[in-house]
């Protein structure tokens, strides 16, 4: 198989955005990854530590049109999905779009709305479009959210449902900078702010032709059992009372061609699978009464399940 020909452009998105987003590369190149592979974003964390930006820098790096909802609790379903108002010149009902008719929505603390909106999003989420007055209005292509959560538990929040957590193809957080990195963006907000020093390094049309070629990426059978097992073992595991959905181990082979197309290969290994799986599970597995009461993280139990499953090795001939 040839190489393929927008492949380095991913870099350059990654180099842009982290020129705002210090000492976050692995961070940064998950979301980016999920951009390859079509998918929705959630980024779970306190707030202060970048999330909106993160997000905003992606979409000035890809020169994408963005648009952004605060979430509180009085944003009504129409403020995303848009409205029908009557025309009286016209005699006729015309269509107010909403929030979502862009490439890249922001839904900034997303678990601080009501469940109507938040489902909602969730059909424009799914469908890639919105029904508003029994007329579907299809969302702009490319079309993928970043949502922002703050920890359960902080004031106003709640916690979002599985079915939508389950359309999220990963769940990362950012966690405080190191100490050099925090010096660094302090001294990077002087002035304007690194923000408006961003420069678009890519259009829309090339996303979509990175999203095409991350599509054809090859992925060996063992890859896909690799996976399957995965999945049936959060499904069979004692601390577990929800595993791996089928969407989930979708997730992960999408999520596996897009680290090897961000790696330069045009083929997935085991690696592949294994460096995205946290993050493609952490927010689909719930913990059961007896991981509550021995204080067990989602994390260790995801690092547990990757020791534990053997890790294919590919022979010569099976890329």
């Amino acid at each position: 198989m040839n190489e393929f020909r927008y492949a380095g452009k991913a870099r350059l998105v990654t180099k842009e955005v982290e020129k705002v987003i210090a000492g976050k590369h692995g961070c940064v190149e998950k979301v980016m990854m999920a951009f390859l592979a079509g998918g929705h974003v959630l980024i779970e964390d306190i707030p202060g530590v970048g999330k909106t930006t993160l997000a905003v820098a992606f979409a000035r790096a890809m020169d994408l049109r963005q648009g952004r909802v605060q979430f509180t609790p009085d944003v009504m379903p129409s403020d995303i999905t848009g409205f029908s108002m009557y025309d009286k010149m016209e005699g006729i009902f015309r269509y107010h779009p909403g929030a979502v008719m862009c490439n890249l929505f922001l839904a900034d603390e997303i678990n601080r709305t009501s469940t109507k909106t938040q489902a909602a999003l969730l059909e424009v989420m799914e469908e890639k479009a919105v029904t508003v007055d029994g007329v579907t209005h299809p969302v702009p292509e490319p079309f993928q959210v970043i949502a922002t959560e703050n920890p359960i538990g902080s004031a106003g929040t709640q916690m979002l449902p599985e079915s939508q957590l389950d359309r999220f193809m990963i769940c990362v957080d950012m966690g405080y900078p190191g100490r050099e990195d925090e010096i660094e963006i302090l001294m990077g907000n002087a002035g304007y702010g690194p923000l408006g020093r961003m420069q678009a390094v890519i259009t829309s049309s090339e996303l979509r032709k990175m999203q095409e070629e991350t599509r054809e990426v090859f992925l060996h059978k063992i890859i896909y059992d690799y996976i399957v097992s995965l999945a049936e073992a959060t499904r069979n595991h004692p601390m577990l009372s929800l595993g791996l959905s089928p969407r989930g181990s979708l997730a992960a082979v999408q999520m596996a061609k897009a680290s090897a197309y961000i790696s330069g290969r045009t083929f997935a290994v085991p690696d592949d699978v294994t460096r995205i799986f946290p993050d493609i599970a952490r927010h689909r597995v719930i913990l059961n009464a007896q991981a509550k009461a021995s204080h067990t993280a989602v994390s260790d139990i995801l690092e547990d399940i990757l020791s534990s499953v053997n890790k294919p090795r590919p022979e010569k001939g099976q890329r």
